[in-house]
């Protein structure tokens, strides 16, 4: 098979990485890819969400499939343009994108499928967001109805505070992604994410995976796109699996279905476990990054052809995925003063001696090498350190040591990475 990976970041490489060791690829590519990438596939100067000149890309190369990583091109309709043209895809159309595109069109999902989720209320007016308030105890949760790069949430400790966010995001502090507004009530409890297989009818499991979204150690900072990951999680076993996937995942893989919307790809639910069990917080089109890196590194199976079934419509014909029963974590090294402003070009070295480890792999999520072959930065979060382990506390131990061989001045990372599921094994 001939493949094309979109995107350019941590997710990707560890995509492109995991694709590239299938004995069905002849050829693999990735648009744009970054300098860890061009080690497995031949990266190309077309922007992610360049539709056009991927498309046009796709049907001179004869590509057989189209993996599409970032959010971005996913509502932009690359899927739909692909399909209408007969090249496969990994990833839904523009339509079914809306369950990341759009937090109203979740909830309003949510309700239409009796899926679990946090009491809401979607407004472009300030005056009536702020009256909704009045039912909701502090803190509050407030998010940008469109695609804000991860940033679109805000919660607000005070009425006062939540209603100078609702002026602000009204206003359009995140731009035409916050013209609409979805308040939701706070939920308690743990958050973890569980992925699953879709190719419009069937949905298969994947397995579960905890974030760290704060920028510091001890969960303090800003929020983030994601400082590290870890897989398997204790709040999320095979129970709460089965039970995302039986109340939450098919009931939107079934719904979207019926009303002509077929949803293709990965689903990201992103879930607040609690007493109650799991509710939905978000669902994401795409993989999660950085936890795409460590179910790539625990997945035993074959990925191309699970990817090719979803893009098929024959998902149901597929065995279960088969995992390492081994931990896996992954530690996200970023540039410093991320997620604020940084610095790009500054030199990296180290990396190679890192890869080097038994059981360890450097994604990298931005970099760039320049004529002279030094490996640079060129982004927020720049390399993702990721290990196996018979356990977590042995991947973690691993994937800090890879760490301290990295030579990064201009570089940071939490070292707390894990640390809920340390706590749980005492």
């Amino acid at each position: 098979m001939k493949i094309l990976v979109v995107g350019g970041g941590g997710r990707e490489h560890a995509l492109c990485w995991k694709i590239a060791k299938s004995p069905r690829v002849e050829q693999l590519w990735c648009a744009p890819g970054n300098a860890g990438i061009a080690e497995t596939a031949e990266c190309l100067p077309i922007a992610a969400d360049d539709v056009p000149a991927l498309v046009d890309f796709a049907i001179a190369e004869a590509v057989d499939l189209v993996v599409i990583g970032p959010e971005a091109p996913l509502v932009a309709g690359l899927g739909d343009r692909l399909r209408a043209i007969g090249i496969g895809v990994f990833g839904p159309d523009a339509a079914a994108a809306q369950v990341e595109g759009s937090k109203a069109f979740t909830k309003a999902l949510c309700d239409r499928a009796g899926i679990p989720t946090a009491r809401y209320g979607t407004f472009t007016e300030p005056g009536e967001a702020k009256v909704f308030l009045d039912q909701l105890e502090p803190p509050y949760v407030l998010k940008a109805d469109g695609l804000a790069a991860g940033k679109g949430v805000v919660i607000p400790d005070t009425q006062e505070a939540a209603e100078a966010e609702i002026d602000e995001m009204l206003s359009g502090k995140f731009g035409d992604a916050s013209r609409t507004l979805v308040i939701e009530e706070f939920l308690k409890g743990e958050e973890a994410s569980v992925f699953a297989l879709c190719d419009g009818k069937t949905a298969i499991p994947l397995i579960a995976a905890q974030d760290h979204k704060r920028a510091h150690d001890g969960d303090k900072g800003p929020n983030t796109g994601g400082m590290g990951a870890y897989s398997p999680t204790p709040i999320a076993d095979s129970r709460i699996v089965r039970q995302t996937m039986d109340e939450i995942v098919t009931p939107a893989v079934r719904t979207l279905a019926a009303e002509g919307t077929p949803y293709s790809g990965v689903l990201y639910a992103g879930l607040m476990i609690g007493p109650e069990g799991p509710k939905l917080i978000e669902f994401n089109a795409r993989f999660g990054d950085p936890e795409c890196q460590i179910l790539m590194m625990r997945m035993l199976t074959d990925i191309v052809p699970y990817l090719k079934a979803c893009a098929d419509g024959e998902l149901a014909m597929m065995p279960p995925v088969s995992w390492h029963g081994s931990a896996a974590v992954t530690v996200v090294m970023a540039a410093n003063g991320y997620p604020g402003k940084y610095e790009k070009g500054t030199e990296i070295r180290g990396v190679d001696a890192a890869d080097a480890l038994d059981d360890v792999t450097v994604f990298h999520a931005g970099t760039i090498r320049d004529k002279d072959g030094r490996l640079l930065a060129n982004g927020g979060r720049v390399l993702n350190i990721t290990a196996r382990g018979n356990d977590q506390r042995e991947a973690i131990e691993r994937a800090y040591r890879a760490v301290d061989l990295i030579d990064w001045p201009d570089g940071f990372c939490r070292r707390d990475i894990g640390w809920r599921a340390l706590e749980h094994s005492g």
